[in-house]
């Protein structure tokens, strides 16, 4: 009886740390918070309010904030949110919070801007989702600002030079500024970016760019930023 009543209470444990577990934070919201599918659904310059989490920190200036946040629906870029230099070195990856801010559009880049933020109790930091099948379709729009992953893509010009990467766009910078990379797949060419705020010189993909050849497979990994169409902004280069 003894050895009956203490494998019940075993199993009793498990179920309920298996229960505990398939709960995430990521699926909870707070009363009058929206989802991320009423969130896509809401008008152009209207309210917005949601609760994500923070996947990372691309800038801090003058009391601002630009952040890449995801839930388990969905990611969402604030851009600009009123944040202390004190705030911004509380909110690590993972942290959640709750904005409040007003939907924009820029380029096609969807974001909320003139927010501000709560730090909530949770913690999650989502896995690269590899969206490779779906560049060229408009289904990859569905993922935009999510951290994606891209994989046995080829390297190709970045110019007529035969470069393997410009700085900024054109070729007009400099080193510490925006990395601009060419890649192949199934035919197609596609702009990837290097941001410098999210990720400056002194960065491991930074330096794995600079060190790319047109020809070179590699996978990627980044968030899916839209400007004028999808243009990635990669944290993880690596090549096969």
């Amino acid at each position: 009886m003894k050895k009956l009543t203490a494998l019940l209470l075993t199993l009793v444990l498990a179920f309920s740390a298996v229960a505990c577990g398939s709960g995430s934070d990521a699926d909870v919201k707070s009363e009058g918070v929206m989802t991320h599918a009423e969130y896509m659904a809401a008008a152009l310059e209207s309210e917005v309010v949601i609760e994500a989490y923070v996947q990372a920190k691309q800038s801090w200036w003058d009391n601002t904030a630009t952040v890449y946040l995801q839930d388990k629906d969905g990611a969402y870029f604030v851009y600009g949110m009123a944040c202390s230099e004190e705030d911004y070195a509380k909110i690590p990856t993972g942290t959640k919070i709750k904005v409040t801010g007003y939907k924009a559009e820029w380029s096609g880049e969807v974001e909320i801007i003139d927010a501000t933020f709560e730090i909530m109790e949770g913690n999650y930091v989502a896995e690269a989702k590899d969206v490779t099948s779906l560049l060229g379709t408009e289904d990859l729009a569905k993922h935009q600002n999510e951290f994606v992953a891209f994989k046995g893509l080829t390297v190709e010009a970045a110019n007529d030079n035969g470069d393997a990467f410009l700085y900024n766009w054109d070729g007009s910078g400099q080193d510490g500024n925006d990395l601009y990379f060419n890649v192949s797949y199934n035919g197609q060419t596609y702009s990837f970016t290097v941001e410098s705020y999210l990720c400056d010189n002194t960065t491991d993909v930074y330096a794995a760019v600079k060190n790319l050849k047109v020809g070179d497979v590699i996978d990627c990994e980044g968030f899916l930023y839209w400007y004028e169409g999808a243009n990635p902004h990669i944290t993880n280069v690596v090549v096969k």
